[in-house]
């Protein structure tokens, strides 16, 4: 429901305009006297506030200017009888939506209104994602019950609510950029921006350029002024991924900035004064890197004062299940189907996979099962050809070397190429579909 507070000390007006907007579908509360009017407001949410200038106890431009710090999201739409330009430009520097003339501009009121509901929804909108983001990327939100993630969540809760650098470590895909994100969520800078860069992405000069910005003709293609990456995270987290791929001339460059919070943007001579947290995440070994003068030591040791350490999907196999779950759920809702599960031959799969792209291919290789998935059960016939390839099953005793084996192979082959279509993999395979179900059963395909 819209809803709408009125404070008016002229009774008919407020009647009146109370009547025509309820015909418009606003629920409509009245107040006589700023008084009444900041009683309701502290006891009820309003979407909207139309007030009155002059009023037996106060006024209403200073009205909004000590109303809308309190309540951000309610829109103030002035009223008086004799408008003025100064009061008019006051009340909009002090927060006011509009500011309009009564009796003059009754035929504009409603369409004033529907303008500012607009903005309020929109601005309930934008809450509303930045609280669901903010509930995504806690460590809540962290799946796994192995000693080895158990530990690395503890000791990222334990850096976030401090300033110190944080150094993430781990093979790629073990979700570094989620701890980030975490450590800057429980962090007193959540308010803030958090801003990620690959390290690994750029050209070292248009790395330079998006950390630290350049001005208009710094070089060729410097059309404007640009802000860097550093300045859109003062005040925030500067997350920094693959660290140890950035250029050697630009560490010294970081390492200034962190030492001092200060940096010249290029084809600038002023330096730039920036507050942030930086997080920094590797897959190297950045004390053998710096060792071969390959990383600046005095930059590994000013970001080594935190070190966080992912372990690798292969060492919390018994993870796996609940990460799965999580995602098989998230995919089928992405792609509008039931809830889905997963037989033991699929799970079974999951768990004896190395993952050497740890979760990030288990959440691609769910995704793609789920897309192939055709009921509500997903079989290990829906995943990667390769991983079907594992000759490690219970009671799999076929030689690598065999014909058996190497027919095994053939069928698991086709039905990956046919989508687990059996018919056509038996018109490929150019045998009948009765000789491919035994076949299937015979050798424990699901």
């Amino acid at each position: 429901m819209k809803k709408i507070l009125i404070i008016d000390d002229e009774e008919k007006l407020r009647n009146l305009l109370s009547r025509i907007m309820k015909l418009e579908g606003f629920a409509v509360t009245e107040a006589g006297t700023l008084k009444a009017g900041t009683k309701l407001l502290d006891k009820e949410s309003f979407d909207i506030v139309l007030c009155d200038v002059k009023l037996p106890d106060g006024n209403g431009v200073d009205f909004v200017k000590e109303i809308k710090p309190k309540y951000p999201s309610v829109e103030i739409i002035l009223l008086t009888a004799y408008g003025n330009i100064p009061d008019g430009v006051q009340a909009m520097r002090n927060g006011a939506f509009d500011y309009i003339t009564k009796g003059d501009d009754n035929d504009k009121i409603i369409p004033l209104l529907n303008r500012a509901m607009e903005k309020v929804q929109l601005q309930k909108r934008v809450q509303q994602l930045e609280q669901q983001v903010g509930k995504r990327y806690t460590f809540n939100n962290i799946l796994g019950e192995s000693d080895s993630i158990k530990e690395a969540v503890s000791n990222a809760k334990k850096v976030a609510l401090t300033n110190t650098p944080v150094l993430l470590l781990g093979e790629t895909g073990t979700g570094k950029e989620v701890f980030a994100q975490a450590i800057h969520q429980a962090s007193n800078r959540k308010n803030e921006n958090f801003v990620a860069l690959n390290c690994s992405t750029f050209s070292k000069e248009i790395l330079e350029s998006e950390l630290f910005g350049h001005r208009q003709g710094a070089f060729t293609g410097a059309v404007k002024d640009q802000k860097g990456l550093i300045e859109e995270a003062n005040g925030g987290t500067l997350f920094l991924d693959e660290i140890g791929e950035m250029p050697l001339e630009l560490q010294a460059k970081l390492l200034r900035v962190l030492e001092t919070n200060e940096y010249i943007k290029l084809g600038d001579t002023k330096p730039v004064r920036s507050d942030f947290r930086l997080i920094a995440a590797t897959n190297k070994d950045l004390q053998k890197e710096s060792e071969g003068n390959r990383f600046r030591p005095d930059l590994y040791y000013r970001l080594n004062v935190f070190q966080v350490k992912l372990p690798a999907l292969r060492e919390r196999s018994k993870d796996i299940k609940a990460l799965a779950a999580c995602f098989v759920q998230e995919y089928a809702a992405k792609t509008g189907k039931p809830p889905l599960k997963m037989d033991a031959g699929f799970l079974q799969k999951l768990e004896q996979y190395k993952w050497p792209g740890n979760i990030r291919e288990l959440k691609n290789i769910i995704e793609r099962s789920v897309i192939l998935s055709d009921g509500e059960i997903l079989t290990a016939s829906l995943l990667p050809f390769e991983m079907q390839l594992e000759n490690n099953l219970p009671g799999d005793t076929l030689s690598a070397f065999s014909m058996a084996s190497m027919e095994k192979l053939q069928i698991l082959k086709v039905l990956n190429y046919t989508k687990g279509n059996k018919a056509e993999a038996a018109r490929l395979l150019e045998i009948g579909i009765t000789t491919l179900y035994r076949k299937l059963e015979e050798y424990n395909i699901s």
